[in-house]
């Protein structure tokens, strides 16, 4: 535990929202302190209140919020201390620290980034904003901390808008931006949560040096434990507003005094093995798909005749095949071509060439009227629970959708249906007139899985479906799934870059790295045995959630030349 005098304590900080009903507070007597060099990690399920805190202490905590008690004491220099709730949240003083002295990376970087400005202009403003500096000093310094975050071609990054950067590019570009002006503190909230693994593990890597050069101290916020167990040097618990535990990260991990703490780390335990409840697939069960040679190229056409003058291999001769009961897990960073390979099989996209033969019929040659009675068939679970269900529409409506669609049940007969979907993915009936924005993610996401088996389909391409979700709700989720593959008789494409959850689901997985599979086979063998350079560098990429053993993995690293 550090001895020197924080940099910034909060002490007894409460904060509510004004509703129609009065005051509701969302933090209850918050306190902990944050030292130069350290990073304290700040943990809890979505609602406990970790992203309030950070707002609070930037004193810009969303309306109608107010800080209604205790106090936030910033130290940036000996002899000089400030109580950031004490300043005007538009006012000059709390400006010049907001951003500048104080600097923050926002969870979701596509909301965060302006869409009509370029990276570049982004990164200047702030620059200019709080260092005295000419435009080109500013662009010069734009460049280098994009070259920092390991942003390829930073030159030509600097010209270009958030819309053609992947995830992990646009979350590593509000990194630099936070990082440009060299701040005492920067308070990151989930800012490795979009990323792969590999990338993660670079971001971590670049943190803790930027860290050590500058002597920052960082608040991370995360609900990953074992991202906390890598880089955090102390952890405080949040659960409902409250602070339950905080020590020395070793201390902690290892010995655990409230119930909500063991909760957290239990769900990161379970996911380092196989789920008890898997049933493995008969040996001799027969293939439901196979997937031969399939490849999907983007073109780039530019001027009038619109010739090809450049393209992408999204897909490059993929091949694989799928028993009937069985999951395959299909991993890989962003870019990867994982979710292509899923759009393919279900024919949102056309493939350039290649077959995907389903139950004996080449999907890829098929016509409109065939593909529609095989989308009955082979249904998907999209990423995010929150933009795959229309807000305007109740749950009835949203799981009813495909069976009135396919004119497979109406009247009485549709409710009962939905109400017994509702059921089997763990949900009360009764809230079937409710709407999206009444339920939990992790309840969302269930609205999407009884959408998704409505059809009685055979397979199931579920698209990262648990990676917006807290750790608990995540195995619920994963559980759920499992039971409904027993039940159903599902085969699942399930594709992911969490490798411990692709361990816990899945029988094979599937390795891809630049529209390429890599290597292929049974979960527990390339997960403990690897052959591939690629998945080498993927697996040592992961973070081992036991801070005892941190910095005892040597990480591989794999670049392909061009």
């Amino acid at each position: 535990m550090a001895t020197d005098p924080a940099i910034i304590s909060v002490d007894d900080l409460t904060v509510g929202f004004n509703m129609r009903q009065g005051m509701f507070d969302v933090l209850h007597g918050i306190t902990f302190d944050l030292h130069r060099g350290q990073t304290t990690a700040i943990v809890g399920e979505s609602g406990s209140g970790k992203s309030v805190t950070a707002r609070a202490i930037l004193n810009m905590v969303p309306r109608p919020g107010v800080i209604n008690g205790g106090r936030i004491l910033f130290r940036p220099a000996v002899g000089e201390e400030t109580d950031l709730t004490a300043l005007d949240p538009r006012g000059k003083s709390i400006r010049a620290i907001r951003g500048g002295r104080i600097g923050m990376i926002f969870q979701e970087p596509m909301s965060s980034l302006s869409p009509v400005h370029t990276i570049g202009g982004q990164i200047i403003e702030a620059i200019r904003l709080h260092r005295d500096v000419s435009r080109k000093e500013a662009k010069d310094l734009a460049c280098e901390v994009l070259e920092q975050v390991e942003i390829p071609k930073p030159t030509v990054a600097l010209e270009q808008y958030p819309f053609e950067f992947s995830g992990g590019m646009r979350q590593r570009a509000m990194i630099a931006m936070a990082l440009s002006c060299h701040p005492d503190v920067l308070i990151a909230d989930e800012p490795t949560t979009a990323l792969d693994v590999t990338t993660q593990a670079e971001i971590l890597d670049l943190m803790r040096k930027l860290q050590s050069d500058l002597g920052m101290a960082i608040m991370f916020i995360t609900h990953d434990m074992g991202v906390v167990a890598e880089i955090a040097d102390d952890v405080v618990v949040m659960e409902k507003g409250y602070v339950v535990e905080r020590g020395e990260t070793r201390a902690l991990f290892a010995h655990q005094t409230h119930p909500y703490t063991r909760k957290l780390l239990g769900a990161v335990k379970r996911l380092d093995r196989p789920a008890d409840i898997k049933i493995r697939p008969e040996p001799e069960a027969p293939d439901i798909l196979r997937v031969d040679d399939l490849r999907l190229y983007f073109h780039k056409r530019q001027g009038f005749l619109q010739r090809i003058t450049d393209t992408t291999k999204a897909v490059d001769g993929v091949s694989f095949n799928l028993k009937q009961g069985e999951a395959l897990g299909i991993v890989g960073e962003s870019g990867s071509g994982k979710t292509t390979v899923g759009r393919c099989i279900a024919r949102v996209y056309d493939p350039t060439s290649g077959a995907i033969q389903y139950d004996g019929t080449d999907l890829v040659a098929a016509q409109r009227a065939e593909l529609k009675a095989y989308r009955q068939q082979i249904r998907m679970i999209f990423q995010d629970p929150f933009a795959s269900l229309n807000p305007r529409m109740t749950v009835k409506q949203i799981v009813a959708e495909p069976l009135i669609v396919n004119k497979l049940a109406r009247g009485s007969e549709l409710e009962d249906r939905v109400a017994t979907l509702l059921r089997q993915v763990g949900l009360d009936a009764g809230m079937m007139e409710r709407y999206p924005h009444a339920f939990s993610g992790g309840q969302r996401q269930r609205i999407v899985v009884a959408r998704a088996i409505a059809l009685e389909p055979k397979l199931v391409i579920a698209d990262e479906p648990t990676s917006a979700l807290d750790v608990s709700i995540r195995t619920q989720v994963l559980d759920l799934l499992l039971t409904l593959q027993a039940d159903l008789g599902l085969s699942f494409i399930f594709i992911s870059h969490d490798m411990a959850v692709i361990r816990y689901f899945c029988d094979r997985v599937a390795v891809m790295f630049r529209g390429r599979i890599v290597e292929i086979g049974e979960t527990e063998q390339v997960i403990t045995d690897p052959q591939h350079p690629y998945t080498k560098a993927l697996l040592s990429s992961v973070p081992i959630s036991d801070p005892a053993l941190r910095g005892t993995r040597q990480r591989h690293r794999y670049r392909e030349d061009a």
